[in-house]
């Protein structure tokens, strides 16, 4: 085995377009490990483009594309020069299925190239990308695009990723890439696919790439030992996270509870037995109420690389969030106001979705129940088995009437609200919808969100990520994990 020093840190892969390039270029070049979001990156490339990319970055980066002809068909089909007038619609684009157009399949590609490209360009340090398991249709050609552009590191959750470390192992070797999907209603027998092929976007045989090492984002010794043992590749380490960490989390375990405010209740049952996991013997990162330097030093004495940390990225200035919303946020924090929600039944996932609240947003009941139901992006949606024995998608989050018809049992639509388009109002990409209504955010963090003024200075109004890690690494973290012994899997 050949030592690699390991990140001590890895900044989090929050929600659509908050851990974008910007952010993860800077964690990366402070020398822990920046994390681009894998979700939505075609919708939102097309959106950026749209509003005319005043930067050039991202026509920049497009025109850096390998396979010729790529980039600059998808700046023909959504760039806007001087960008779209403020009351007017995003174009449309077709939601992710398990049968995609050439031109899904490029945009997807592409966006993913983008956003990696980007983040690593001028330097040398490390690059992931994030995923979620559930969203499972875009998800091959997505990685490709992020392994073309060369991220280091794979991270997945919300699932049981068993299929996707082979996946990049074939991929690294430019071949066609297929994975089972999870249909509701499917027989014992029945097998629905969705797969990729590079060599159609070459128009040929598709060069050898780098292998990026795969990171499972796990809840409990039971899955990481799982995958550690039956997974389609190999598995390079985990991110375990407890149900203190912001966004989506894992189901408490056993018989379903809620407090009287109506949040899911974790107990003992609930955290990970970590010398399980220590006897894996690969590389773990701790996640979940993280960010202090006492809590990095813990983590490195109980074995672990490091700490994954998301919410102290997610209002730092580099972050996708628009400015406006992190300064409401962190005003909050200041005054020991901010707190977040961890609602059972926000995402159509299923999975409980942890929620800030905010005035204005999908967080009140007032501006969710006055919100037209939509369904028009679509990365959320579940695959079905029809009557006829063919696949179909629908969301508990669509119009009732429309998810009834589609076979869905109304009950499952009661709170749902739109993640999606929620995501990318965080990120000034909000949808201007026929009626004329705007699309309103649904912000997600961790439970640190109520203490992250912490990292502002006095008088100041914003913090960078750069002084995330100082505060982070105040302690000697840093020189600590570099003298462990920790190693990268072979």
């Amino acid at each position: 085995m050949v030592c690699e020093k390991l990140p001590v840190i890895i900044q989090g892969g929050m929600g659509a377009g908050v851990s974008g390039w910007e952010l993860a270029r800077s964690v990366s070049m402070a020398g822990q490990l920046g994390v681009v979001s894998g979700t939505a990156m075609d919708v939102i490339l097309a959106r950026r483009l749209q509003l005319g990319d005043p930067s050039g970055h991202m026509r920049r980066a497009l025109r850096s594309f390998p396979v010729a002809g790529v980039g600059q068909r998808i700046i023909d089909r959504y760039f806007v020069e001087g960008g779209k007038p403020e009351g007017k619609e995003f174009k449309a684009k077709a939601a992710p299925s398990e049968k995609m157009t050439r031109q899904a399949e490029e945009l997807l590609v592409a966006s993913n190239f983008v956003e990696v490209f980007l983040a690593k360009e001028g330097h040398e340090g490390l690059v992931g990308i994030n995923f979620l398991e559930k969203i499972q249709a875009p998800t091959l050609a997505s990685l490709y695009g992020a392994m073309l552009a060369g991220a280091r590191y794979v991270l997945m959750g919300a699932g049981i990723p068993r299929a996707i470390p082979g996946v990049l192992d074939r991929l690294a070797q430019g071949l066609g890439v297929e994975m089972r999907l999870d249909v509701q209603g499917a027989d014992r027998g029945d097998v629905f696919m969705t797969s990729f092929d590079p060599g159609r976007l070459w128009g040929g045989a598709a060069p050898e790439l780098a292998r990026p090492d795969f990171l499972a984002i796990v809840s409990s010794s039971t899955l990481a030992t799982m995958l550690a043992r039956r997974a389609s590749g190999a598995i390079n380490g985990f991110v375990v996270e407890e149900p203190s960490a912001g966004g989506h989390n894992a189901p408490p375990r056993g018989r379903a509870t809620l407090t009287a405010e109506g949040e899911p209740v974790y107990g003992d049952r609930d955290r990970a037995d970590l010398e399980a996991i220590r006897g894996l013997g690969l590389p773990f990162w701790l996640a979940g109420s993280y960010a202090e330097p006492e809590r990095v030093g813990e983590a490195l004495r109980m074995g672990a690389a490091g700490v994954q940390v998301g919410t102290a990225f997610a209002y730092c200035e580099e972050s996708g969030l628009e400015a406006g919303l992190k300064g409401r946020v962190l005003e909050l924090s200041r005054a020991g106001a901010a707190r977040v929600f961890t609602d059972p039944v926000a995402s159509p996932t299923g999975f409980p979705f942890k929620v800030v609240e905010l005035e204005g947003t999908l967080s009140e009941a007032s501006v969710y129940e006055q919100r037209e139901r939509i369904c028009d992006l679509g990365y959320l949606r579940h695959a079905y088995k029809k009557a006829d024995g063919t696949l179909g998608w629908r969301c508990p989050g669509e119009p009732v009437d429309d998810y009834v018809h589609k076979g869905g049992d109304a009950a499952e639509t009661r709170g749902r609200k739109c993640v999606c388009n929620g995501l990318l109002a965080n990120i000034g990409l909000g949808q201007v919808q026929r009626s004329g209504e705007h699309e309103m955010a649904l912000l997600t963090s961790g439970d640190d969100v109520a203490h992250v003024a912490r990292f502002l200075e006095p008088g100041a109004s914003t913090y960078s990520a750069g002084d995330v890690i100082a505060y982070l690494l105040q302690d000697g973290n840093g020189e600590a994990c570099a003298e462990s012994g920790v190693c990268a899997a072979p």
